[in-house]
């Protein structure tokens, strides 16, 4: 059998971008989820249109097609859509924020993490690493009691991007949890500090 190694065809830009513009639904959700992968300026302007279409799939679409695809004026129109009733397009907004690293996004995630559902608090857990700054850092401490393993595990991979000491003992606690894979986040963050407590606590997981 021949494989043949032709790269794989780049797709029409331009259609692409007419697609965004279509009638059909589905046209604008294929093309809003194509450029997820790719960048692409003058698609900002259309997404930022779909990002509050009447379909719930358009906006989350658009909302991962944003977080490829920003300036500051989609970081706003990013905060501001977390106010959308749709739990999944908050998550896919949540996404793009952490995508942006933009700070402005920090009082919004540290309030998702907070009160929002569990897709939204995990993803925001994960923005709130991605963004690194200190001030997440009570936010996510209170968070590594969440009551959902995923996040908790977030949690702890966001803490050991952090990189501030206060949080040692906290995720040293987590290397108890009753969940197996926060007990590896912790441990996989507690391996970024280098002071000997935590060293000290990864050695005894290790029994």
């Amino acid at each position: 059998m021949t494989v043949s190694s032709d790269p794989p065809e780049r797709p029409n830009i331009e259609q692409l971008l007419a697609d965004l513009e279509a009638e059909g639904t589905l046209r604008r959700i294929q093309a809003t989820r194509l450029f997820a992968e790719i960048e692409e300026p003058r698609a900002i302007k259309p997404l930022l249109r779909l990002l509050r279409a009447d379909c719930p799939l358009v906006r989350v679409s658009a909302a991962y097609a944003l977080g490829r695809n920003h300036n500051a004026f989609v970081v706003e129109a990013l905060i501001q859509q977390m106010d959308d009733w749709n739990g999944y397009v908050r998550k896919g907004v949540v996404w793009a924020l952490g995508n942006c690293q933009d700070q402005r996004a920090l009082p919004v995630l540290m309030e998702a993490l907070r009160q929002d559902i569990d897709a939204v608090r995990l993803w925001s857990a994960g923005a709130l690493g991605t963004l690194g700054s200190l001030e997440a850092l009570p936010v996510l401490l209170e968070a590594l009691e969440d009551p959902v393993a995923a996040v908790r595990a977030n949690v702890c991979w966001a803490l050991g991007k952090l990189g501030d000491s206060r949080a040692i003992e906290p995720l040293i606690e987590r290397l108890d949890d009753e969940d197996l894979s926060v007990q590896q986040d912790a441990q996989q963050a507690l391996s970024q500090f280098d002071r000997e407590d935590a060293k000290e606590a990864l050695s005894y997981a290790m029994l």
